[in-house]
């Protein structure tokens, strides 16, 4: 399935703040991490900004990608917004390190899709 529009466009914010945080931390330890309190919001607050574009996507596209783990994206999205003295930097940590990468691997050949056949 195609992204529409609407869903183009979360993808895109998606993909955006993943590669933001990655860059984030790219080259710094997860002992740098703890101590700058200043990074730790900006990685925070780009995942806040990964899961409301991911709850934004329409179902019938989650459907057909399940390979994004959309229900994991969101819900680290309610625990950062809603339950924040809750937050394991470790966790945080794993999710810019190992896991916004593997994300940004599957997010990027859904914006590159072709139009069907027969659009302009």
């Amino acid at each position: 399935m195609r992204a529409e529009t609407g869903d183009a466009s979360y993808i895109w914010d998606m993909l955006d703040a993943a590669r933001a945080v990655c860059e984030f931390v790219s080259g710094r330890t997860f002992d740098e991490y703890l101590r700058n309190r200043m990074l730790r919001g900006a990685v925070e607050r780009h995942i806040e900004i990964i899961g409301e574009a991911a709850h934004n996507v329409s179902r019938g596209f989650q459907n057909v990608h399940s390979e994004i783990p959309w229900r994991k994206v969101i819900a680290q999205r309610n625990v950062l917004a809603h339950e924040y003295g809750e937050i394991k930097h470790e966790r945080i940590w794993a999710l810019a390190t190992i896991h916004l990468p593997v994300l940004i691997a599957q997010l990027e050949p859904l914006l590159r899709q072709p139009p069907p056949h027969g659009s302009v």
